[in-house]
């Protein structure tokens, strides 16, 4: 189910791109970006992240 603009995201945990877990529910205070695209490596994801 997508989130609207300003809801809540649920708490996830996660390997982050430096091997450090990354949870979204120690972030308290800090300013997020959560960004999605469609798939790695296709024109889509570079066009997603140009925009």
């Amino acid at each position: 189910m997508p989130l609207k603009e300003n809801q809540k995201a649920p708490e996830f945990e996660l390997a982050s791109t430096s091997g450090e877990r990354f949870k979204l529910s120690e972030q308290v205070g800090e300013p997020i970006i959560l960004f999605f695209y469609p798939k790695n490596f296709t024109k889509v994801c570079t066009a997603e992240i140009l925009c």
